[in-house]
């Protein structure tokens, strides 16, 4: 059971408890799952009970043991604790736990850059015409959610709408009766901060367009090209190119990626079901639904903090891909490698979607 199945589930489950008259709330569009933080157990944690006690009109404690009582009926689930003033901690059963992650690897390598596409609206939606302002960061913006919509089914015929100064500068597509016209109007850039963005250039220039949520100011300093830990898409791209450097020294070690058990016996970085690929492993499961979000709420900022979370959960799992000094490549490594690759093809297609290159070497 992936996190994101693993969400549905609980999600499921208070629609139940509401339908059999145990809560009287709103059912929730999503519910967050995450592995525990300190104090909690098990293999992922929710606060959906906290959430709901106040509009439930019940204690948190109550909502997580009515939630409790069904998750526990779960194939896949072994057990389900409360702790705190309400936290569900849930344990996986160890054979679906593991199967899950194999099934979520060998799904994004089979899917490539397209993974993820298709988890949101009906392609039976109608057409989406986006209108935006003629200023760099809503063209940019607009383009980006034609990408977004598209590969959530939307007609691929999406076009922007360019409002100019005057009639004659305006190319207006005619919207058919059933189509959707939404303005798309992000905080614009500075008229001062225009010439420092042209100087980002184009990867680190679209890159300081779409990363701020649109409310928020474009910042065009600098820092967008320094090659530092501190700058976020250095961290996504040095990841994507550092997937790509292990599979060409796996490749010459003679061994490639086959998903499977990234556990190894005695292995500093795994032993029992490790905890490092856990961040990984929930940023990729989770990375359909984030797609979905982004094009639903008009929000590409949300597929870039995506990728900055996949590429910072890929750090701890780096070290452990090839084998050390005399070690023989095992199938833990295998595993392992077809892991970050994953992440790689991940990084690669959100970044595509940006619009911004997903670099081999870096």
């Amino acid at each position: 059971m992936t996190p994101v199945e693993l969400s549905r589930t609980v999600l499921h489950a208070v629609r139940r408890a509401v339908d059999a008259g145990e809560l009287s709330v709103s059912v929730p569009e999503r519910v967050v799952v995450k592995p525990p933080g300190p104090g909690g157990c098990g293999d992922y944690a929710t606060t959906v009970a906290l959430q709901l006690a106040r509009p439930a009109g019940q204690s948190a404690l109550r909502v997580a043991g009515v939630l409790r009582d069904r998750l526990v009926l779960v194939d896949g689930i072994r057990d389900v604790s409360v702790t705190g003033p309400g936290f569900l901690n849930i344990s996986l059963r160890e054979d679906r736990a593991g199967a899950a992650s194999v099934r979520l690897v060998s799904n994004i390598l089979r899917s490539g850059p397209s993974y993820g596409y298709g988890y949101g609206e009906s392609t039976r939606s109608p057409r989406v015409l986006l209108r935006c302002a003629a200023e760099p960061r809503a063209l940019v913006v607009g383009e980006v959610l034609v990408r977004l919509l598209a590969a959530q089914g939307i007609q691929a015929q999406a076009r922007v709408e360019i409002e100019g100064e005057g009639e004659g500068d305006r190319r207006v597509p005619v919207p058919g009766a059933d189509d959707r016209v939404i303005d798309v109007r992000p905080l614009p850039v500075a008229p001062a901060d225009r010439d420092a963005l042209l100087s980002l250039g184009h990867d680190a220039g679209r890159w300081a367009l779409l990363y701020p949520a649109g409310r928020d100011r474009v910042r065009a300093g600098g820092e967008h090209l320094a090659q530092r830990e501190s700058n976020p898409l250095f961290r996504v791209r040095y990841a994507h190119a550092r997937t790509r450097a292990l599979l060409r020294n796996a490749a010459d070690l003679g061994f490639a990626p086959e998903p499977g058990d990234t556990d190894s016996a005695g292995h500093p970085a795994a032993t029992g079901r490790t905890r490092t690929t856990d961040p990984l492993l929930t940023a990729l499961a989770d990375h359909p639904r984030v797609l979905a979000q982004a094009a639903a709420h008009r929000a590409p900022d949300r597929l870039a903090r995506q990728l900055v979370a996949v590429a910072d959960g890929l750090w701890p799992l780096l070290p452990t891909v090839l084998p050390v000094g005399e070690e023989k490549p095992s199938a833990a490594h295998r595993a392992r490698l077809a892991l970050a690759e994953a992440a790689g093809t991940v990084l690669a297609g959100g970044l595509s979607l940006l619009g911004i290159d997903a670099p081999d070497h870096l």
